[in-house]
């Protein structure tokens, strides 16, 4: 097996090939592709989701938190309990380094190279590239899982961008609460179609993960999120004396266009090139997991890759095209719409129903607390529109 990309997606699933399994057969045999250090090597980012009990990388977590809160534009706070769940966050360093470890000690190939393709070749499949001196590389195995980002996104009827910018704040005085998370603050000038909000993950009183995020169908210039980091920080949260450290950025589609789950027979595409990014909200890490258990639970069990599971069912992706189309016409008030769903809808059943996780009678039930007509509306035109790929590419994610 061939893994291309040691990301979130890559090595989750690298791992759960590569572990031996109590009374099960020997594990497949696993290469790790990856790009040498340079442009093709992401940046440190934030993955956030949220879990119920103990999880498997809760000795990497940065932080987590027991209560969730939401401001309305009015200044209103919504602040919910997550009760037996957290919110975590985990930094791409910490999971890549335990992650390499991990696999150093199941005896998994790890290679540097920069991959130029991967197609089906015979009764395999082939990766094409080149290695850390330029010389050409091939890797060949039964199947390929390619996690990365596609050249364009796929044909959609509404493709918005979900585009952030985070500071990593330290204050003179304590200003944050270190047992709630601020997972939308909607005290901030709103753009005309979409919507915009700051975030706040405290790491104790004195710092956080601080940013400014937009749905939209643009992305803004440097100094545009600067000034609206340092408008929210300072106008908003009333931070004082702060100093900033490090800072991160990144590019998520929202699309209800369709990602290819294979090319071919043999290669497998994972992580957001492989559908895991949920369209509706940008989340994707708890995705990564469920997709790489479904696909190595295949693997292992000797079906084929393709026969796994969608990390996302129709019915979620349906309810997420039809939430799109609403914001981006601007029938309905990104901001209205989150809060009074988080302020009438149990915590527990919101977050299962942003995993896709929530019954038909549920999404109902749900569906009943947002804005019937504007939705109904989108839902009826979506059938009419034409799927267009749009003419920028994927970002970063």
């Amino acid at each position: 097996m061939t893994v291309i990309g040691a990301g979130a997606a890559g090595l989750s699933l690298a791992v759960r090939l590569a572990r031996p399994l109590s009374g099960a057969g020997p594990a497949p045999r696993v290469v790790v592709v990856e790009a040498p250090p340079g442009a093709l090597r992401p940046p440190t980012r934030t993955w956030c989701f949220w879990e119920t009990g103990a999880g498997p990388y809760d000795g990497l977590l940065t932080a987590s938190w027991n209560r969730l809160r939401l401001y309305a534009p009015d200044g209103a706070v919504i602040d919910r309990s997550l009760g037996p769940a957290r919110y975590k966050m985990l930094r791409s360093d910490r999971f890549g380094a335990a992650m390499t470890g991990r696999l150093g000690a199941y005896g998994v190939d790890l290679r540097l190279m920069t991959v130029e393709s991967a197609r089906d070749a015979g009764g395999g499949a082939v990766v094409h590239g080149s290695d850390v001196s330029g010389a050409p590389s091939v890797v060949r195995s039964r199947l390929v899982f390619d996690s990365r980002q596609p050249q364009r996104l796929p044909a959609a009827r509404t493709t918005l961008l979900q585009h952030f910018r985070g500071w990593f704040v330290r204050t003179a005085e304590p200003a944050f609460d270190p047992d709630a998370a601020t997972l939308m603050d909607f005290r901030l000038t709103q753009p005309p179609r979409g919507l915009a909000f700051g975030y706040v993950l405290p790491l104790n009183r004195y710092e956080a993960l601080v940013e400014y995020t937009e749905f939209s169908r643009s992305v803004l210039d440097e100094a545009a999120y600067e000034r609206a980091l340092h408008h929210y920080c300072t106008s908003v949260l009333g931070l004082g004396d702060y100093t900033v450290g490090e800072r991160e950025q990144g590019i998520i589609p929202m699309s209800d266009g369709a990602y290819p789950r294979r090319d071919g027979r043999r290669v497998h595409f994972i992580g957001a090139a492989g559908g895991a990014t949920r369209p509706s909200t940008g989340y994707t890490f708890s995705a990564i997991q469920r997709q790489s258990h479904h696909l190595a639970e295949a693997v292992r069990a000797g079906r084929s890759p393709a026969r796994a599971p969608a990390v996302h069912g129709r019915r979620a992706r349906g309810m997420d095209a039809v939430l799109l189309r609403a914001l981006d016409t601007g029938r309905i008030d990104g901001g209205a719409f989150f809060c009074h769903l988080f302020a009438s809808v149990p915590v527990e059943r919101v977050l299962r129903f942003l995993d896709g996780a929530t019954s038909p009678v549920e999404d109902f039930g749900i569906g009943l607390r947002t804005p019937v007509l504007p939705m109904l509306r989108s839902l009826l035109e979506l059938p009419l529109l034409r799927r267009t790929v749009p003419a920028f590419g994927p970002g970063r994610y």
